[in-house]
């Protein structure tokens, strides 16, 4: 797990100096059977033609919108864009086939781990090595799209998977500062309870997020900054006493999740969120967007629980670089995908997808005028480790550890939990 210097994020946040870094959304690779990625032979083809643009934020659809349009009018209608878009959990299971298939996603986005790596190996992620448009970019923000040797992808988006905080209702119940151990986060989660509000919304329903909270629950917990990824490998397990931890202070949010948490769905959260029902968001910055379009007018802040006492904690909270920008290998039009990919990495172009979205981006020199993003500026300089549940590279092993934790939540003792995963674990090693 990496963490940024504060000479890298001021650096990404050149040109404005209040700017924040927001985190949405790479193992080691291993060799494959599969088609090789290619080595570039079809970027260099006609910049024309109507393509496909296949993502998972339907949230950004009308921001995409707007920049599609005069990306068509900038290439004089030479190429026109189609958004293909597909909920978050559809497009981790199912992108690959699509892509495969090159009808669809001429020009993709992948997250960040298994699935970037599932469709390096596949041959679907064509090499980027050696094109200009990297140079638009930090490189040691976009080491995610990378295996290999090869670039094979642009991370577009840096966000915090770290839970968001309704500053209006922690001032009502007299928070003045983010608690610094792991008592004193319950302590805050009482006080929001004696205030009639469910201290945390969390989408134990929904597996794609529900996981989120899992980064953050453990960063602090883990021996290693690599340790649940182990788990995969067998050098680590969930009945591991570091992870019962995680698992039993799962077991102490119980009271302070909304009711019927384990079956709430990420829009479901975000609503209560939003309207003030709910002090904490566990899910992270890439839902600001989403708060805001639902009329939220309350300050908003990021807060991570610290699992630990305040001396043994090495991080403040979670970021992650994900919405993996590639060009398709199966697509023939692979020369007009390449310029939609040079159009986004301009700083002025990823400046209005940026605060457009409440995301922010890899790009250099972007300049942010979001209030949001400039709120949260102070997490520019705060120790942040690398989002560890990306480390997995079978989502079934991942799918197995994650659902410990909803099962935990939903009252199942952490012992029984984690047994019964580490079984589904042995099995879908093999």
């Amino acid at each position: 797990m990496t963490t940024f210097s504060r000479r890298d994020l001021l650096r990404l946040a050149a040109g404005t100096g209040a700017a924040s870094l927001l985190a949405a959304c790479a193992g080691p690779g291993g060799s494959s059977t599969a088609d090789p990625a290619t080595t570039g032979s079809g970027l260099a083809g006609p910049r024309e033609g109507n393509i496909s643009f296949a993502h998972w934020r339907a949230e950004d659809k009308d921001v995409f919108e707007t920049i599609l349009a005069d990306f068509f009018k900038s290439n004089g209608g030479k190429i026109a864009v189609r958004q293909d878009i597909s909920p978050s959990a559809d497009y981790q299971s199912t992108a690959i086939q699509k892509l495969r298939g090159g009808s669809v996603g001429d020009a993709f986005t992948a997250f960040r781990g298994a699935q970037f790596l599932d469709l390096a190996k596949a041959g679907v992620s064509t090499d980027l090595t050696g094109q200009a448009l990297l140079q638009k970019y930090e490189t040691s923000l976009i080491a995610a799209g990378s295996d290999g040797g090869k670039q094979l992808g642009v991370p577009y988006q840096l966000v915090f998977n770290t839970p968001l905080a309704n500053t209006d209702l922690l001032s009502k119940a007299g928070v003045g500062e983010a608690p610094k151990d792991w008592q004193g986060f319950l302590a805050l989660a009482d006080k929001l309870k004696s205030q009639g509000v469910a201290p945390i919304a969390w989408p134990g329903g929904d597996a794609a997020n529900a996981g989120q909270l899992l980064n953050v629950l453990v960063v602090n917990n883990a021996p290693t900054d690599d340790a649940l990824g182990k788990i995969e490998t067998g050098e680590h397990k969930v009945t591991d006493d570091w992870f019962l931890t995680v698992l039993k202070q799962y077991a102490e949010l119980r009271p302070y999740f909304q009711n019927s948490a384990t079956g709430t769905s990420s829009d479901a959260a975000l609503a209560l969120f939003a309207q003030g029902k709910a002090a904490l968001l566990a899910t992270g910055s890439f839902q600001v967007a989403g708060v805001r379009k639902l009329g939220a007018t309350f300050g908003i802040d990021l807060l991570a629980p610290i699992t630990t006492t305040a001396d043994k904690a090495k991080y403040e909270g979670v970021h992650n670089a994900t919405f993996i920008l590639g060009v398709n290998a199966r697509s023939t039009k692979q020369g007009a995908a390449l310029a939609w990919l040079e159009y986004l990495s301009d700083p002025v172009v990823a400046g209005a997808y940026a605060n457009g979205t409440a995301q922010h981006v890899t790009v250099k020199g972007v300049e942010y005028t979001n209030a949001d993003l400039k709120a949260l500026a102070p997490w520019l300089t705060r120790k942040t480790a690398l989002a560890p549940r990306f480390q997995f590279t079978n989502l079934d092993v991942r799918g197995a550890v994650e659902n410990a934790t909803v099962q935990v939540a939903g009252g199942k003792t952490p012992e029984q939990a984690a047994e019964e995963a580490q079984k589904v674990i042995d099995q879908k090693k093999k």
